[in-house]
């Protein structure tokens, strides 16, 4: 079973990224890796608030659910993300207020994100889009599980945001960014630069020293 200081981290996390405006009232999930299972934010939950029993325990392999409470619907694609990436040990997906509205745009497939190093350095020069499929099904778990299986964010059309990472902190670092790049785009009223592609380059070389 779930250990008593796993679950005490894991709700304080949630009270944090409420704070941030991350999460109003039920809109958005959080999961953890917990060993064999994961802790999942139970439905209709609201993370600013979270309580003890509203947390629910699922066995990573299968799903089930093994201390009676019953997981956020979105849990298909918090364990999806979970089984094809082992390097990854939370998950968010939330619904911030700049990053929202960009994914209701009409042009939203137009937009290049990487308005700051902190896009490409900590978030992922490329953020797929997933079209708009309905929250809880089982095509919304698949088509987030399979995108996250090369990235750590991704937006869906209408609906909301998802992140991964290894930690609270870098979960919560990738989503205060996003929502950063998509304030910018908002505010901008549409006007304004990104990175070019040698820039980018030069980041990941001098920043992520991912070449020589």
């Amino acid at each position: 079973m779930t250990k008593e200081k796993e679950l005490e981290e894991f709700i304080n996390n949630a009270h944090r990224y409420g704070r941030e405006g991350f999460v109003p009232c039920s809109s958005g999930n959080l999961s953890a890796r917990a060993g064999e299972n994961i802790i999942i934010s139970g439905t209709g939950s609201w993370l600013s608030s979270l309580r003890k029993e509203q947390v629910s325990v699922c066995k990573l392999e299968t799903g089930a659910f093994v201390n009676g409470i019953k997981p956020s619907m979105e849990n298909g694609f918090h364990l999806g993300v979970f089984r094809n990436r082992p390097d990854v040990n939370v998950v968010l997906h939330f619904q911030s207020h700049y990053a929202t509205a960009v994914s209701c745009m009409k042009n939203v497939g137009e937009l290049d994100f990487n308005v700051t190093a902190e896009i490409p350095c900590h978030v992922g020069k490329e953020i797929p889009l997933i079209p708009y499929l309905r929250p809880g099904s089982k095509e919304l778990a698949n088509a987030v599980s399979e995108t996250l299986k090369t990235h750590n964010a991704c937006l869906l059309i209408n609906h909301g945001q998802v992140v991964c990472g290894k930690s609270y902190d870098e979960v919560f670092e990738k989503a205060s960014f996003f929502e950063m790049a998509c304030r910018i785009i908002v505010q901008s009223g549409m006007n304004y630069n990104t990175l070019s592609d040698q820039q980018i380059e030069d980041l990941e070389v001098y920043v992520l020293g991912k070449k020589i």
